[in-house]
């Protein structure tokens, strides 16, 4: 039976705030789970959307955690660069049973050197920029190596969870904690992944990610060059 199993979800400005909430919603389901946000700086935090979140932990302030899950969002750009950010990473993940991220957020554990020779997860608009990191990018949906387990874009959080959980406690205890969520998605559009979108779709999204692939791309490279 498991009596103390602290779960620490690490902030930064502008996450994308279902990375975490969606997983938040099984993990806290969890028996004798002590769910913990917590970012660099502690206070307020706002993510992606306006959406704010207060009266968040400092991660220096945290002892250690059981399972550490790092949402992404766009403020990942900025997260692999901050080196506070980084080290308590490193220091929570070094003790952790499972180590987590969700969309983007592979890439803030890849800055913090936790993915060399790991296969991962990512959104699929970033999940080129992993190998930069020493990972092998994956297009699976949860992607596990060794005790780290990531998730793909922002909805693959739950899945990641729900998988990480029937570890934990058992698959029926998972199968219960889905069925109380009611998680039976049926989406009304199969558009979900770029090989299920058609052609123009995908291109217009693309599109829309360009603007930013310049500050990405030398935020990564600055990121993994401190790492050589």
């Amino acid at each position: 039976m498991i009596t103390d199993f602290p779960v620490v979800f690490v902030l930064y400005p502008r996450v994308t705030q279902l990375d975490f909430t969606g997983p938040f919603e099984v993990f806290w389901r969890l028996p004798s789970a002590q769910c913990v946000l917590a970012s660099a700086s502690g206070g307020d935090l706002a993510a992606d959307g306006g959406i704010t979140f207060t009266n968040v932990r400092r991660l220096a302030d945290v002892e250690r955690c059981a399972l550490l899950c790092v949402p992404g969002g766009f403020g990942t750009i900025d997260a692999i660069e901050d080196q506070e950010l980084l080290s308590q990473i490193r220091r929570l993940a070094s003790g952790a049973r499972y180590v987590t991220s969700v969309c983007t957020g592979s890439l803030v554990l890849g800055a913090a050197g936790l993915l060399q020779g790991k296969r991962a997860a990512s959104h699929w608009a970033w999940r080129d920029a992993l190998p930069a990191f020493g990972a092998t990018p994956d297009p699976a949906r949860v992607v596990r190596d060794g005790n780290i387990i990531t998730g793909g874009g922002v909805t693959a959080g739950i899945d990641m969870a729900l998988s990480v959980m029937a570890e934990i406690a058992g698959d029926e205890y998972a199968q219960s904690v889905q069925l109380s969520m009611e998680y039976a998605p049926e989406p009304p559009f199969n558009a979900g992944r770029p090989e299920l979108a058609s052609e123009p779709m995908l291109a217009a999204m693309r599109r829309r990610y360009e603007p930013i692939l310049p500050a990405r791309d030398a935020a990564v490279a600055r990121a993994a060059a401190r790492l050589r």
